[in-house]
């Protein structure tokens, strides 16, 4: 066995003659126990969170969204219609409408968006499965309105009231400054028969109704649409898709995928995610202080034994790689433990739900091998950066 690995392990598995040693070596080791358990817990529950708020995108957003380039509308005619279908890997796309709106309840009022859509919009998102009151639109039905729970409580609205409608106005195009509701404002009515709740700035932001309505409301063609949303088969292909729709429709359209059409959202998951990740680094770097305090009060302790070893041969090198491999074999020793008992945690949390946001909603929490990959690494490294700034104060005049 090699020489500074025995008498490292030696010194580590075997009780000092003063238990003050003893228990700094407990505590820095425990300190490496929670610090690996705390930065995977907290990197498992970002992972959770991250992936929580991303089914909301998965239930509002599509695949991917094309759009004009330049005005609001486009029309949709059979020659995007055949270029569309002629690209192999789409499962599923819809016309939409889209367009900024004034609501007016009991004279309640609220700036939202209209969302004008066509029956297979499920099969693209299921913003259904968002629904908390009433039903999702109901094509056959007279000016169904399902909107975000958001305007529902801004105007005090409920479901079903058919004694009070709720109104929908838009200006007319290219009338300029309204003078006349009657002349310069398009009108309808509707009859909200769901509310949905996804986030708060969705809930505030959407509603939806059929494009035909839509299309009424706003004065366009029966072909004028705002956006085509995509599903894909498989979402491995969807950049291939998309180079492809991009060379068969031209520059004269622009190709958004969920993330693009999410950039910030996505932007502000991964900061946070790695600014906690620095922090509690940070942490780990303090509690490892412990270990270096605890190497260099047994290098005092045992400073005797080492002007034997010395004597007899051994190298200042050599010694200190006793305590670089020490450092090296505690740190590894709670990161070990650290790790088994957050995985433990987070598969038990996964499986049974114990801690919870609210009565209904368990926390979430995700395993993820990356970040067992990111804690082992982290924690070594720091461990093993540790124990060389301990095991430097061994000199050869300490020794001699």
């Amino acid at each position: 066995m090699n020489f500074s690995l025995y008498i490292a392990k030696r010194y580590l598995f075997t009780k000092s003659s003063n238990n003050t040693i003893n228990i700094i070596t407990f505590i820095a080791t425990l300190g490496v126990i929670i610090g690996t358990m705390a930065l995977f817990i907290v990197l498992s529950g970002f992972a959770g969170l991250k992936t929580f708020s991303l089914n909301f995108l998965k239930t509002s957003d599509p695949d991917f969204k094309i759009t004009a380039v330049k005005g609001k509308t486009f029309e949709f005619n059979n020659q995007i219609k055949s270029k569309i279908e002629e690209v192999q890997g789409i499962a599923y796309y819809t016309k939409v409408v889209e367009e900024r709106a004034f609501f007016d309840f009991k004279n309640k009022t609220h700036l939202a968006y209209i969302k004008g859509v066509e029956e297979n919009y499920l099969k693209i998102n299921n913003i259904d499965t968002a629904i908390v009151v009433g039903n999702w639109i109901d094509f056959n039905g007279l000016n169904n309105i399902v909107v975000g729970n958001g305007i529902a409580n801004k105007l005090s609205m409920g479901i079903n009231d058919y004694l009070e409608p709720l109104k929908i106005y838009v200006p007319k195009a290219g009338k300029g400054y309204v003078k006349s509701i009657k002349k310069d404002v398009n009108a309808i009515v509707t009859q909200p028969v769901g509310i949905f709740m996804l986030s708060e700035e969705l809930d505030k932001k959407y509603a939806f109704i059929s494009i035909d309505l839509a299309q009424e409301l706003l004065s366009y063609s029966p072909n004028e649409i705002s956006a085509i949303e995509f599903k894909v088969s498989d979402l491995n292909d969807r950049n291939d898709i998309i180079k492809r729709l991009k060379k068969s429709l031209g520059n004269t359209f622009k190709i958004q995928t969920r993330e693009q059409m999410n950039a910030v959202f996505y932007k502000m998951l991964n900061t946070e995610n790695l600014a906690s990740y620095l922090i509690f680094t940070l942490i780990l770097i303090i509690a490892l202080f412990n270990v270096i305090g605890a190497l260099i009060m047994m290098i005092f302790d045992k400073k005797t034994n080492l002007k034997t070893l010395y004597n007899l041969g051994a190298t200042v090198k050599e010694i200190r790689k006793i305590f670089v491999l020490q450092g090296f074999l505690l740190t590894l020793f709670g990161l070990t433990v650290g790790l088994t008992l957050a995985i433990t945690i987070i598969i038990a949390q996964q499986q049974f739900g114990f801690y919870k946001i609210t009565q209904s909603l368990v926390f979430p929490v995700e395993f993820q091998f990356f970040n067992v990959i990111v804690v082992f690494f982290t924690i070594l490294i720091l461990g093993y950066i540790a124990s060389l700034i301990a095991s430097s104060r061994i000199t050869k005049e300490i020794l001699e």
